[in-house]
């Protein structure tokens, strides 16, 4: 990011007297009221049914934030995916592809790139082994999941919050110790649309943080590392372990992490007792060149990287450097995923059929 972006996303997160957090922010309002007004006539296209949200064949659980950046909606559909695959339901997947250059909806394969479908939906697609498709067009990629795998009772977006057109029967609202920021829309502060202080019937809200950071009721997710594992065992499908992760301290360690927030990878990694040097990149990094063979890293062997980092790197092209996989452990509340068996239970039938009106 730039010095100007740095301190623009500083003041969303930061509430000064005034309420805004800051000159730079303040200077935004007129921006935010414009985009405010967009959303507001967008919704009511919406209601008078000039604008459609159209139908899918199975239901669908939006999982999503209202702030920009990431908030965890990658192991929370991870976590989902395991919970509704332990109760025998099958689900896939739908997201954008973010980084995509290509937009169009397109099935995911272990033999696609990032490049191709982008790298959340491919590391879902590894981890998980559920079907994934991406697509600008969220419909139109659920419509080409659902056509290529009609035994799929349930569909997860991966995002899709404002993506209106797109159905959902159920909302899972992310967040993160950030909370609302300054409580602005774009671009005077972070939020994507407008906050409401009252949940709707469909949604549920789960909070990636040691505590809640908003005054809406929710569920706490715990999140700590799981261990470690080696880039080319990764990509052959071998656990990460604690005590491989463990074995590194005292060594030379860059600490690398292409993601919207990585202090939160860094903070983890130095609670477990491990010195390093950190190396934030931009979200969604590419690594089209590998940022640790400046002469500034010469003396370091080993290098730590998130799955997210993994999934846009093949063994073959880091032989000079030992490269570590760090994976995270992810957890929500027995009392969400209770929450989430008991909505689901008027969508889907007993023995895991649906329900007539989805037939």
């Amino acid at each position: 990011m730039n010095a100007w972006t740095q301190r623009l996303q500083a003041q969303w997160y930061r509430v000064d007297g005034d309420g805004g957090g800051g000159a730079l922010a303040n200077s935004l309002l007129p921006l935010a009221w414009v985009y405010g007004l967009l959303l507001r006539l967008r919704a009511r296209l919406y209601r008078r049914g000039w604008l459609r949200t159209e139908t899918l064949a199975v239901p669908v659980i939006v999982v999503g934030n209202w702030i920009v950046g990431g908030a965890g909606k990658t192991p929370t559909i991870l976590a989902l995916l395991s919970q509704l695959e332990a109760t025998g339901l099958r689900a896939g997947v739908i997201s954008r592809g973010y980084g995509r250059a290509d937009d169009r909806p397109r099935l995911v394969s272990r033999n696609c790139s990032a490049a191709q479908v982008g790298d959340e939906p491919l590391l879902i697609h590894l981890r998980s082994g559920a079907p994934v498709a991406v697509g600008r067009d969220r419909v139109a990629a659920a419509r080409l999941l659902l056509q290529a795998h009609p035994e799929l009772q349930l569909l997860l977006s991966d995002d899709g919050l404002q993506h209106l057109r797109l159905p959902r029967d159920l909302a899972v609202l992310l967040f993160d110790e950030r909370g609302l920021g300054n409580g602005r829309l774009l671009p005077a502060g972070p939020l994507r649309q407008a906050p409401s202080g009252k949940l709707q019937s469909h949604e549920l809200v789960l909070y990636n943080a040691a505590q809640p950071s908003t005054p809406l009721p929710g569920f706490m997710a715990r999140r700590s590392l799981a261990g470690a594992v080696s880039l080319d065992g990764w990509w052959r499908g071998e656990p990460a372990r604690m005590d491989t992760l463990l074995a590194l301290q005292g060594h030379r360690l860059l600490a690398t992490a292409g993601m919207a927030h990585p202090t939160r990878f860094f903070d983890m990694l130095a609670a477990s007792g491990l010195v390093f040097e950190a190396l934030p990149l931009a979200d969604h990094f590419d690594f089209a060149s590998l940022p640790w063979l400046s002469p500034a890293h010469a003396g370091i062997d080993d290098v730590l990287l998130t799955e997210k980092d993994a999934v846009k790197l093949q063994p073959q092209r880091c032989k000079d450097k030992r490269i570590w996989v760090v994976t995270l452990d992810f957890s929500p509340e027995q009392a969400f995923q209770q929450a989430i068996q008991q909505r689901l239970a008027p969508l889907l039938r007993p023995a895991n059929q649906l329900p007539q009106k989805y037939g």
